[in-house]
Formats: C-alpha cells, structure tokens, sequence
C-alpha cells in the first residue's frame, strides 16, 4: 500500500509539474505570436480522454477516426513534448514498439484507435493491412529526438524499443527486401497475402514503400530510401550511446550507402530535382515525397538542396506535406520563408489547417526553428540560435527540456538570455549568426568560438552552466 502511494504521489507531483510549466511564446512579431497561440489551442484540443481505453494519447491521423498513425506521430511528438504531452508520447510510440511482430512481418500498426485496437480503416488481420515501409523508421528516429529532448533513458534501452530498433534495422529490411543493393530491384510485393488480390488495398499497400499513397506500381520511393538511411544513421548514434562502437560504425556505414544511392541515381541533373519514385516497370518518375528527402536530412549537397527547397516553395502542396516545411526551410537557412510557412498554416483560410500535424508543426517550427533549441540529453545541454533577419524579440517561457524548466528569451541578433527554472544545471551554448571579436556571460568577457552551420555559414558560440534558479545573459559583441 505505501509503495502504491509513493507511486501516487510521484505521478501527482509529475502531472502538477507539467501542468504548472505551460509553455507560452512572446515576440514583438505579434502575427507568429499569434500563430504560436493558435496552435497551442488547437493542439491541446485533440489531446485524448484520460480514461479511453489506449491509455494516454492525442490525435494525430484524421480526426473522425479517434486515432494516431505512425508517420503524424513521429512527425508531431517533438511539437507535443513541447505543449507537455510527455505521457502521450511515450505511450503511444511504446505501442507502435511493442506491436511489430513476425506475423506481420516486422511491422507494426500503422494506425491505432482510443480504444487500444488497430484502427479498422488500416487493418483486418495480420495477413491483410495497410502499411508504409517507411514508418518503422520514422519512429525510430522520433524516439531517438525524445531522447534528445527529454533525457528519458527509456526510449534508447527500454526492452520494448530495444527489440523493435534491432528487428527494424535486421529483420523488416531483410524481409522487406530493402537492402541499399535491392532497393531498384525488389519484387513489387514481398510479402503479399496468398491469394493476392491487387483490387484489394489491405494486398495491395501491405507493405507500400512510400509515404507517396497516390503512384501506381510502385518499386520504392526516394522518401523510403531517405527513411532507411534516418533509421540506420539513428540506430549508430544509439549503439555509439551505448558504448558499442564496432555497431556503431558498422551502422553508419549502411546509412551511407543509401545517402550515396539517393544522390547517383535519384538525382536529375537534367531538370536539377531529385526523382521521388521507381515503378515496377522501371522508370524514374517525380511527384510528391521531396518533403521526406528534407525531413530525414538525407541531402547533403547544397546547390541540390537549394533546388529543393526553391520547387517546394514553388508549388501548393497537401496540408500534410507542408507541415513539415516551416521547420524544414528554417533548419536549411531559408528563415524567412520559414516564418511564411507558419503564417500560412495558422491563417484561417488555409483549407484543413485543423489536420493535427499543422498546429504540432508550427509549434516545432517556433521553437524548434525559430528560436533555435536544441537539446542534447548525452551532454546535458541546449542549445539556442535565433533565426530570424530582423530586429524583432521573441521568448519561450516554460519549456520542459531535460528535466528542468527554462525561459529562453532572443534580445535580437546578438543577445540572448536563459533562465533555468528547475533544480538541475544545465549547459548552455548560445549561438549567433557571424563572426563576432567577443562573447560576454552576465557581462563578463569569455572565449568565444566559431564553426559553420551545414550551409557553410559562419557561427560564433559561447557555453556556459546554468545554475538552478539563476538567469544568465549571453551578448557578443557586433
């Protein structure tokens, strides 16, 4: 009975935590403070009953179905973490974990319900659903953010997502014939049910590789290839975490060589564009998924992300697709399309704006892009840069990272400012765009140091602790 009741009193104590950290955003740009604050609302709303059957979750598929799917979850748990959806998150992505199984081929349910049930919209039986291939990866890179973000040990060496980072990274591959050598020539469907009914989708798409549902025989898509090498780079940093370096490396290695794939033969020279998918008949052709290329940070070369980034900004996409762009075009340096992109999710004649991954999206996109944070549980650190070509303030206040609570607050350009509200130290690194002589801390001069952003642009740093309950002032000197 005492133990029930220290367990009681811990959950209290968590949930009361959570609930009296309600992140907030300001800026003297009022139209993203605004959009910050929709988003938060409408976020919020789709959080789900605490006593559904599924236990702690929030939507994120559509909203009729009372459901989240794997791709909208791992898309918005870092939005979610943010608001304080720690227990949703953790729950629902430990669902997707522990529910692959080998009936299934390694995968897992694409789509559960608030009842705790595979959705029925996505899944018969084991032998007849709907299923993206990427989607395992996916989530295996959403966990290792949370991780990132959280400092939660559980979601790198919890038995649940152990089993399902090492049948992601050996078993699904293998059996979903997804090799770097194979991806151009895989069968059409691997593990199709006997009969096969190609009319039937839960045949058909059991098993489809690609985020892209609209393309007619299809071998693979550039977005799967993105997904492998994301999952594969991911599954190093966690054997690197555990101190396995052998696995490590071996892992970064078959990441590689998707990347390298990705950029001989998905890139065309000719219209300067990556091809998004390979049919069965074997051509190249282009339609959506370029987002993905973005999304798993699968492209390294600039002039090919710069014609990237210029044609998705040079087209409407589906709501779904651009979600993810505002954090995309800040974290590629295209800040002030980045800012647009949030405008338009939150205007109110977007049409489907209240799909549930526009309002976590412009929630990331504000902190994680706008404002710059960037947690790191393996340093006990954060991370800030501010994004953003004008004069204009802006403050998050309330953040949950790493076990504590802080403030973040961007003076302008070159002064920022963090208060670290909870009872644990904190490394701060607070980044400025350019070169600066000198960085000062609460006023006093440090050493200041330089490195270059993935663009090749110039970035000066200064680290300092912050102490519980202090409030420090970092400044360079223009």
């Amino acid at each position: 009975m005492k133990a029930v009741f220290a367990i009681m009193l811990v959950c209290f104590f968590y949930t009361g935590k959570a609930q009296e950290a309600d992140v907030t955003f300001t800026s003297s740009d009022k139209k993203v403070e605004r959009s910050f604050e929709w988003a938060k609302g409408m976020a919020l709303h789709y959080k789900g009953h605490p006593a559904d059957a599924v236990g702690a979750w929030y939507e994120s598929a559509l909203p009729p179905r009372d459901a989240f799917c794997m791709r909208d979850v791992s898309h918005q748990s870092i939005g979610a973490e943010i608001l304080g959806l720690n227990r949703e998150n953790y729950n629902m992505l430990s669902l997707f974990a522990g529910n692959i199984s080998a009936s299934k081929n390694w995968c897992s349910y694409w789509e559960m319900n608030k009842n705790g049930k595979p959705a029925p919209e996505d899944y018969r039986n084991d032998q007849e659903f709907w299923y993206n291939l990427p989607a395992n990866f996916d989530v295996l890179s959403a966990t290792w953010k949370l991780y990132l973000w959280t400092g939660d040990k559980r979601y790198i060496n919890d038995p649940v997502f152990t089993r399902f980072q090492q049948k992601s990274v050996m078993e699904y591959i293998d059996q979903w014939v997804l090799s770097a050598d194979s991806i151009l020539t895989r069968p059409a469907h691997p593990n199709a049910p006997t009969p096969f009914n190609d009319s039937d989708s839960f045949h058909r798409c059991r098993g489809l590789p690609s985020y892209s549902e609209g393309v007619p025989n299809l071998k693979a898509g550039a977005d799967l290839v993105a997904a492998l090498y994301r999952g594969l780079i991911t599954y190093s940093a966690i054997m690197a975490e555990a101190g396995k370096s052998k696995e490590a490396a071996l892992y970064a290695r078959k990441a590689e060589s998707y990347r390298q794939q990705l950029e001989a033969k998905w890139w065309d020279n000719k219209d300067k564009l990556y091809y998004t998918y390979y049919s069965n008949d074997g051509y190249f052709g282009k339609d959506e998924g370029e987002t993905f290329l973005l999304w798993f940070d699968a492209l390294k070369d600039n002039d090919r992300v710069k014609h990237t980034l210029d044609h998705l900004s040079s087209k409407i996409w589906n709501v779904e697709n651009t979600s993810y762009l505002p954090l995309i075009f800040y974290n590629k340096g295209s800040w002030d399309k980045g800012r647009d992109y949030i405008l338009y999710l939150a205007d109110k004649s977007t049409p489907r704006r209240e799909y549930p991954e526009v309002s976590f999206g412009v929630i990331e996109a504000v902190v994680q892009g706008l404002m710059g944070v960037a947690p790191d549980a393996r340093t006990v650190s954060v991370s800030t840069i501010y994004k953003s070509n004008t004069s204009d303030d802006a403050a998050v206040h309330n953040l949950r990272v790493l076990n504590t609570v802080v403030d973040i607050s961007h003076l302008n350009n070159h002064q920022s400012i963090m208060s670290n509200k909870g009872s644990r130290p904190l490394k701060w690194k607070a980044m400025f765009n350019g070169s600066f002589p000198r960085a000062y801390v609460n006023g006093r001069a440090v050493a200041i140091k330089r490195t270059t952003d993935s663009q090749g642009k110039v970035i000066s740093f200064a680290t300092t602790t912050v102490a519980p309950q202090q409030q420090v002032k970092i400044s360079v000197e223009r």
